[in-house]
């Protein structure tokens, strides 16, 4: 349920998602198991005309999954005429060979939730300066940006961090997940929101009203 536009979500991958970020949504059901392919969903019938999140629960694109996992999941997207939505905290991997696998419409989407590195929240992902850097070589692609959950930034750096992926929309959320992670301001992401909407369509979700609604109090 992270985004209102998709249709359904759908993973090939499960397990422990490999960059560990402290907030994932996952861990609120306990421990998970390793890594795996599941290969029982490459039997899913995936339909037709649908917006699918594809990897919603593990990162499809980090470093260490093998090669041969992503390529199966993209093969079998191919199969069905939908859209599919593919988000990833390292997209550098976007730029191997995979979007050449690819034949159905996609938007590639990463995560910048600060331009801040917040190593002891985000562990093995890679810097949101990096993420930034990949996502504007995607010139031939449809890019999302998700800011969530929103944590502490520097307005005119972030700012400049989205831009640079040219963004189709920019979806912003709060942390639903009480996981005391450094929040911004309502101040500041009342700013973010009138810089980014000067050049990109925001997409709020209504979890972000807690923060404004600080202003208010």
């Amino acid at each position: 349920n992270m985004y209102d536009f998709v249709t359904h979500t759908w993973n090939t991958v499960k397990g422990k998602c490999p960059h560990d970020c402290t907030y994932c949504y996952m861990k609120r059901w306990g421990s998970l198991r390793e890594i795996r392919f599941d290969r029982a969903e490459l039997k899913t019938d995936l339909g037709e005309g649908n917006f699918i999140f594809v990897g919603s629960s593990c990162d499809l694109f980090a470093q260490n999954i093998p090669h041969d996992w992503i390529v199966s999941t993209l093969c079998k997207m191919n199969v069905h005429e939908n859209r599919y939505l593919l988000q990833s905290k390292n997209p550098a991997r976007f730029l191997l060979s995979y979007t050449e696998d690819i034949n159905r419409p996609v938007v590639f989407c990463t995560t910048i939730e600060t331009n801040r590195f917040y190593r002891d929240i985000m562990n093995r992902s890679p810097a949101p300066e990096a993420r930034a850097d990949a996502m504007q070589r995607l010139t031939k692609f449809d890019r999302f940006v998700t800011v969530e959950p929103i944590i502490d930034f520097d307005l005119v750096p972030l700012v400049e961090l989205i831009k640079r992926c040219e963004p189709k929309q920019v979806n912003i959320g709060a942390d639903s997940g009480h996981n005391n992670l450094p929040e911004p301001s309502a101040d500041k992401v009342l700013a973010l929101i009138e810089e980014l909407g000067k050049f990109t369509t925001i997409a709020r979700k209504t979890n972000l009203a807690r923060i404004i609604q600080r202003r208010e109090a």
